[in-house]
């Protein structure tokens, strides 16, 4: 479990009211059900070197759709939230990130496929666990200390942002470096954040508004390059 978050999941519980006695009893509920398997070393071997998209359900998924069809061949991480308009679209995601409370009959229909389920167990979902005995391939999660079959993937360690308050947090350190701690540089960040608001694929470039920078930002496709073009927008107001 990642340096800080048992002080930083203390501080959620307070919060939100959440149950530790209740996560507990979920994570181990969970574990019971999940057979051993190989699906970390598959979740690694499958986004190693790829093109990866990571879907939402927000608004603008229905543009987005039409779009992620022509990536038949890139790795698509999704929310629950987005299982059934994509399911509709005839897109199946490779990796499903869930705590069970999405659409149940796009959850069952998914379950038997290759897909990967990342589950999260938590107080909220205990009558729900049972669905995981009829899902093919799964990992269990939890925000308690892991063990055994369940793991805790933690809160960020490296980031080339800060925290709104410019103050370092032993929880969320938020370390200036990817490589150090196991994980790939980013091909493009921007630092201060620019509230990206949507992307978009035209013409082989990828057009980037911004909430709070009131400009836009012109990409090549591949990354390979750094921004190659922006627009001031004029308008006073967040882009969307």
């Amino acid at each position: 479990m990642i340096l800080g978050w048992k002080r930083r999941y203390q501080s959620i519980l307070k919060e939100l009211s959440y149950s530790e006695k209740k996560d507990k009893e979920s994570a181990v509920i969970l574990d019971s059900i999940l057979k051993k398997n190989n699906n970390n070393q598959k979740i690694t071997k499958l986004i190693q070197g790829k093109t990866v998209f990571v879907i939402g359900s927000g608004p603008s998924l229905s543009f987005a759709i039409p779009k992620l069809k022509k990536f038949k061949k890139s790795i698509k991480i999704a929310a629950d939230s987005s299982l059934k308009p994509l399911l509709e679209n005839g897109i199946v995601p490779d990796i499903i990130v869930t705590d069970l409370d999405g659409d149940e009959d796009a959850i069952k229909k998914l379950s038997k496929k290759k897909s990967i389920f990342v589950i999260h167990a938590h107080g909220d979902n205990i009558k729900k666990l049972q669905m995981v005995k009829e899902i093919k391939n799964c990992i269990g999660t939890t925000q308690t200390t892991p063990f055994n079959k369940i793991q805790n993937f933690g809160w960020p360690l490296s980031s080339y942002g800060d925290h709104y308050d410019g103050l370092f947090r032993l929880d969320a350190p938020l370390y200036k470096s990817h490589k150090l701690f196991g994980f790939e540089e980013p091909t493009l960040y921007f630092t201060p954040s620019i509230g990206i608001s949507d992307i978009k694929l035209k013409d082989d470039k990828f057009v980037i508004s911004s909430m709070k920078a009131n400009k836009l930002y012109i990409l090549n496709k591949k990354l390979k390059e750094n921004v190659v073009d922006e627009f001031n927008i004029n308008t006073q107001h967040r882009i969307r």
